[in-house]
């Protein structure tokens, strides 16, 4: 979540929890709370003392609904909210152990990235300060050499008013010489090759290169260089282990989409592989990853599916066992469609409001225009593809197509769109079934 609106789990109770999730998503309320209670037993398994506290385990969660409704702007809130490691992945991305594809243990290679990520951005706020002082310190140096101490006082007020950043200056920056390394493998042969880079460039001698930079430059180079040696990355990587171990949350999308039908062959019996090597990563093991062994026992996975043509019980029975809590999120309608234009704090109508406002274009929707806009979105929803929220986009986008495309203009300061405004340009749209299921 953004800066600003930071909060401590410890005195964010579930219902508080609910309501920051109201500020993005509307409705879906049995979904908000499982998650709510989900995200709160985190904190509260923290406070148990003594081996009890290995013994419990998160309640993994599958959210049942068709696309659009809000199952992944939940849980993608929900890492934001509790400053979570996060990571979206599509279970139909993967393959059974043996095929050609990304293997099951990826997902937690790439939490553990992104929990590092997470804590090396946190330590970068604390030390920047320091980090800019000292990058400040060389360049002020090189600059002043040479004259008097009064002169380099003028020079240092100079330098931190930004009045030097065009001059051109020679500094000497230090990288790692990686060898270019080619590897041959099945696999993941990308990441490999990157790991056995990175693994080299901790070892291998720092090459010094000297650079005429401008000033501005030398301050966005030095301090990047004095960050590095500052942040302790031992501490990092520690910090972030327990982070994604003890907080971390997987959003595994389109699980239904590896359920195959009873006792057939082929494809099929893929899918029901990758359950299969899925099962382990849920209920608990250790993956290897370049930080190290991940401990996946109390990471919380939330799965999510349209389940159109297949049902949860249609997982294999330990993977069902592995996701107590099931919820079925609702249809959008009509009304939900008019909050989502308006209500949440990214919405829809702020979202355009704001970019017009960049070409000094005010954009009002009247009171009859929202409604007018949700009726449609809704229609198309029901005579074609049923794709939620994310209907609104397309109709937005030619609802405001032409606007976009003629600003800026010196003589349009106002943009006023009222219900008769959306029929027309919409409406011919939306009756045609073949035209929408295109445009809309």
């Amino acid at each position: 979540m953004e800066a600003a609106r930071k909060v401590d789990l410890k005195f964010l109770t579930p219902v508080e929890i609910v309501k920051e999730l109201d500020r993005y998503i509307i409705g879906q309320k049995k979904a908000k709370m499982a998650v709510a209670i989900a995200l709160r037993n985190r904190w509260r398994r923290q406070q148990v003392k003594g081996r009890l506290r290995e013994e419990i385990y998160p309640n993994n969660i599958i959210l049942i609904g068709p696309t659009g409704v809000g199952k992944t702007e939940i849980a993608r809130r929900l890492a934001n909210l509790a400053q979570a490691p996060f990571v979206k992945v599509e279970a139909s991305k993967f393959t059974e152990v043996g095929y050609v594809g990304r293997d099951v243990e990826s997902m937690i290679r790439d939490l553990m990235e992104i929990g590092v990520s997470m804590i090396k951005t946190e330590k970068t706020q604390q030390i920047i300060e320091r980090a800019e002082m000292l990058s400040q310190r060389k360049i002020l140096n090189l600059l002043a050499s040479g004259i008097a101490a009064e002169s380099r006082d003028e020079l240092k007020r100079k330098l931190i008013e930004g009045k030097l950043d065009s001059r051109m200056i020679e500094i000497e920056v230090t990288r790692p010489v990686v060898p270019f390394i080619e590897v041959f493998s099945q696999v993941g042969a990308e990441e490999i090759g990157l790991e056995i880079q990175e693994a080299m460039a901790s070892f291998l001698p720092k090459q010094a290169k000297k650079r005429k930079v401008t000033v501005k430059e030398a301050k966005r180079l030095l301090t990047q260089e004095e960050m590095n040696k500052l942040i302790d990355m031992d501490e990092v990587i520690n910090e972030a282990k327990n982070r994604v171990e003890n907080a971390g949350i997987v959003f595994l999308d389109e699980i239904d989409k590896i359920v195959g039908a009873q006792g057939t062959t082929g494809p099929d019996v893929s899918r029901e592989g990758v359950q299969r090597d899925l099962l382990p990563v849920v209920e608990g093991t250790n993956v290897l990853t370049k930080y190290g062994m991940i401990r996946t026992d109390h990471i919380l996975f939330i799965a999510a599916g349209a389940f159109h043509n297949a049902k949860p019980s249609d997982l294999i029975p330990e993977l069902q066992g592995r996701f107590p809590i099931r919820v079925e999120l609702d249809s959008l309608t009509k009304a939900d469609f008019m909050r989502i234009l308006v209500e949440p704090e990214n919405s829809l109508v702020k979202q355009y409001t704001a970019l017009l406002s960049a070409e000094n274009v005010r954009l009002e929707l009247t009171d009859d225009a929202i409604p007018e806009i949700a009726s449609i979105a809704a229609e198309v929803n029901e005579s074609t593809e049923n794709i939620g929220a994310r209907r609104l986009h397309t109709v937005m986008t030619a609802l405001l197509e032409e606007i976009l495309f003629q600003l800026p203009n010196p003589s349009v300061r106002l943009i006023r769109i009222d219900a008769e405004y959306v029929r027309d340009k919409l409406k011919d749209i939306a009756a045609n079934k073949d035209l929408s299921r295109y445009i809309l």
